[in-house]
């Protein structure tokens, strides 16, 4: 199941201050468009992505997840939509760059790989081949009898 993920106290630079809250604006124009097939939202209070209001996420298990930035509640709900849709599509949350709507290649503010399936330490060591020069080196055995 992928989630869009909504911080409901986000505010925009350009809101009225004593006005809705746009984050709370963006999840409630969400809640009434038709959701994607296998995607679903849900409300946060925060994302810490206060200077990028209105800020969601998009994540599924096993999958990289990301924070995205300036979404605006009026404008970007139909590419949010559809970005979700097509990373609901993805085996891995790695839609290719071409075929991302626009706000998902221009706004992104984080991309999160997605948590080791496994628990044992061993395991939880980084799978990419390029981060494996930033593990520690492993102690060598001794030659000793």
């Amino acid at each position: 199941m992928t989630v869009i993920t909504v911080c409901t106290t986000c505010r925009r630079t350009d809101a009225d201050p004593a006005g809705p809250r746009p984050g709370a604006q963006l999840h409630a124009a969400l809640s009434k468009a038709p959701l994607p097939e296998g995607v679903s939202l849900r409300a946060v209070e925060c994302l810490s992505a206060c200077g990028r209001g209105c800020a969601v996420s998009i994540g599924a298990p096993g999958k990289w997840s990301y924070v995205y930035g300036d979404i605006h509640p009026e404008t970007h709900v139909d590419q949010l939509l559809d970005g979700a849709a097509r990373y609901h599509a993805t085996e891995d949350g790695q839609i290719p760059w071409r075929e991302r709507p626009e706000i998902l290649r221009k706004q992104v503010i984080a991309r999160i790989p997605p948590l080791p399936q496994k628990s044992r330490p061993q395991d939880t060591q980084a799978q990419d081949p390029q981060a494996q020069d930033l593990q520690p080196p492993q102690p060598q055995k001794s030659e000793r009898t």
